[in-house]
């Protein structure tokens, strides 16, 4: 079943996936940062020159530096970003779940326009009454520009 556990928390995790997703589309990083935990890890193998960031100052640290390169009519504008729970499983103060995702964006070196369509395996945990991302793994379903 990809959707269990109580309904109240399956609702605060849809939040913390599309405050993400507000994160991104705003440029804002106390918003965007504000989803992971302390002690995350943010893995990117689709992309093997990033690897992964251990840690939220890492991870955030990794995506402002992205955000000054990923964006739309020449970085005057930032990237779509849109996100959407596949699944949410709730055991206790844990979770699992699968985000898919829409991005458009301006390849930073080619210069056209990208449309990707991706998912994110999850896993959060409740910390201090508050759900938070503890790992994030991003792989790409299709690409075009």
């Amino acid at each position: 079943m990809p959707f269990t556990g109580p309904l109240e928390d399956r609702v605060a995790i849809r939040e913390v996936m599309e405050t993400y997703a507000y994160g991104v589309m705003t440029i804002n990083e106390e918003v965007w940062a504000s989803t992971w935990a302390d002690d995350a890890y943010w893995a990117l193998p689709e992309y093997p020159d990033l690897g992964g960031f251990t840690g939220k100052k890492a991870i955030v640290e990794a995506w402002a530096g992205s955000m000054k390169a990923y964006g739309l009519d020449n970085m005057t504008k930032p990237m779509v970003y849109i996100a959407n729970p596949g699944r949410i499983e709730v055991d206790g103060d844990k979770a699992v779940a699968t985000t898919f995702t829409i991005e458009v964006y301006e390849h930073p070196e080619t210069k056209e326009t990208v449309f990707t369509n991706g998912h994110y395996e999850d896993e959060l945990a409740k910390i201090d009454g508050k759900w938070v991302f503890t790992r994030r793994e991003y792989r790409i379903f299709h690409e075009r520009r």
